[in-house]
């Protein structure tokens, strides 16, 4: 935001000026208002109150949980019914699912007894159920009405719909038939009848899929709203574009920090109590620190070979890494692609395939390179003594075996986690990596025994 538009709000808050803060606010984007209450969050109260009435509801709509919040403690009550009173049915859901009890007691009481039964059928749905996400503000017309009726029925109640890009049919019972996009309508001859319009293409969501499925069926199609059915293919409600990328933006941030090796935050960063981010870090910590406590226990177990060749023990850094590096890149390359909808269970010989035949390649090169440092410091140095080429073979051929070995375990463990019921993000990087890290030890040394008994060992 512009530092001159920051300044001039600060100067009317200064000067106590309501009549010409309310001008001032009401000619800006709403995008603005929203930036303006990141930079100044101790007048959100204000800005929000002094705003007219539609703009704060677009405003409010889009700030985040933690904000809404505290505007919803200050608000004057006759402002804060009007606000929520007006917010469109899915957000006014998302608030009330995100709120404690008492709060959302409080506010649905404000609520007309018809908006109150709605909200409450809404908020009756599993947290990440599409239910959640939908609202039952949308036009629907019956197959046997005429154009020109159905065009009247719009103008009389399109304006209280989320959307009217679309219009569903349904038949006497409720039951969904089929949705027309209004360029459609508006181009029909006025006496034809709707139901000669349909084409029966109908792609719909069930009311108790979970969000992430929506995502995908959105971006697999071309739809800013689709329709919301349940187990009887009866129309409950619609969910519309704005709401899908709101979710797939929270998806992929709570994905990323799974990834990471952490919970995810459901506060911004710099919002989070100290100790909230302590307990959503320090679990999986703990998880990855026992793991990594069986690197030890591996080198344990080789410590007679260590002793008798200490120089194996300069390349353990080396070869782990290689393997936690090979095994975080499959991962996150199989997360994405299961997030995107471009494979599934079923295609998990297809990926052990190209892993395979991707880990060796990736295994090689990287072996070569291992092979010819040591080989290229035999000029400078005899650190390696007489048998460098046995030991150059040992640290090249364990490379692919521990290069190969990550890329499966990395690209296998999302596919084995979504198919026992667990989200496959939290087959996180520094997950596989330590469980390649103890795995690559023990094939280290495998490949060294073979290539250096009797020499070295």
């Amino acid at each position: 935001m512009e530092e001159e538009v920051v300044e001039e709000i600060v100067r009317l808050l200064e000067q106590d000026d309501d009549t010409q803060l309310k001008v001032y606010l009401d000619d800006l984007n709403i995008s603005d208002v929203e930036h303006l209450i990141d930079e100044l969050p101790q007048h959100a109260v204000k800005f929000i109150d002094t705003l007219s009435i539609k703009r704060a509801v677009n405003v409010f709509r889009i700030l985040d949980f933690p904000t809404q919040e505290k505007i919803i403690k200050k608000l004057p009550g006759n402002k804060l019914a009007e606000l929520i009173n007006l917010l469109p049915p899915d957000d006014r859901t998302a608030l009330f699912s995100e709120l404690k009890g008492d709060a959302v007691k409080k506010l649905i009481i404000l609520l007309p007894a018809k908006d109150r039964i709605e909200a409450l059928s809404l908020l009756g749905y599993e947290e990440d159920s599409v239910g959640r996400l939908m609202t039952p503000d949308y036009v629907a017309v019956k197959k046997d009405w005429t154009v020109s009726r159905v065009l009247s029925h719009i103008r009389r109640y399109g304006k209280n719909s989320e959307t009217i890009d679309v219009v569903y049919v349904i038949d006497k019972d409720g039951v969904l038939l089929d949705d027309i996009r209004i360029r459609e309508v508006l181009l029909a001859d006025p006496d034809a009848k709707i139901g000669e319009l349909t084409d029966h293409r109908l792609i719909s969501l069930k009311v108790n899929d979970p969000q992430e499925e929506a995502i995908n069926v959105f971006r697999m199609n071309n739809r800013v709203a689709l329709p919301v059915v349940d187990d009887n293919n009866v129309l409950l409600g619609i969910v519309t574009v704005d709401d899908i990328l709101w979710i797939a933006n929270e998806e992929y941030t709570e994905d990323m920090h799974k990834i990471g090796g952490t919970q995810a935050l459901d506060e911004p960063y710099l919002d989070m109590p100290i100790f909230g981010l302590f307990r959503r870090r320090i679990g999986w910590l703990v998880v990855l620190f026992l793991g990594e406590m069986l690197t030890a226990t591996a080198m344990a177990h080789f410590e007679a070979d260590i002793a008798k060749a200490v120089i194996l023990a300069m390349f353990v850094p080396l070869i782990i890494s290689s393997g936690g590096n090979s095994g975080s890149q499959a991962s996150t390359l199989i997360i994405q692609a299961m997030a995107l909808g471009e494979i599934t269970i079923g295609d998990w010989w297809r990926v052990m395939r190209r892993e395979i035949i991707s880990g060796l390649m990736l295994g090689i090169v990287l072996g070569t390179i291992g092979f010819l440092r040591i080989f290229v410091w035999t000029f400078f140095t005899d650190m390696y003594g007489p048998h460098w080429m046995l030991i150059g073979l040992t640290v090249g051929v364990a490379l692919v075996g521990v290069v190969l070995w990550g890329s499966l375990a990395g690209s296998m463990l999302p596919l084995l986690l979504k198919k026992l019921g667990a989200d496959p993000a939290t087959s996180s990087a520094p997950f596989v990596a330590t469980l390649v890290d103890v795995t690559g030890l023990i094939i280290y040394f495998s490949v060294a025994v073979v290539f250096l008994t009797g020499v070295l060992l």
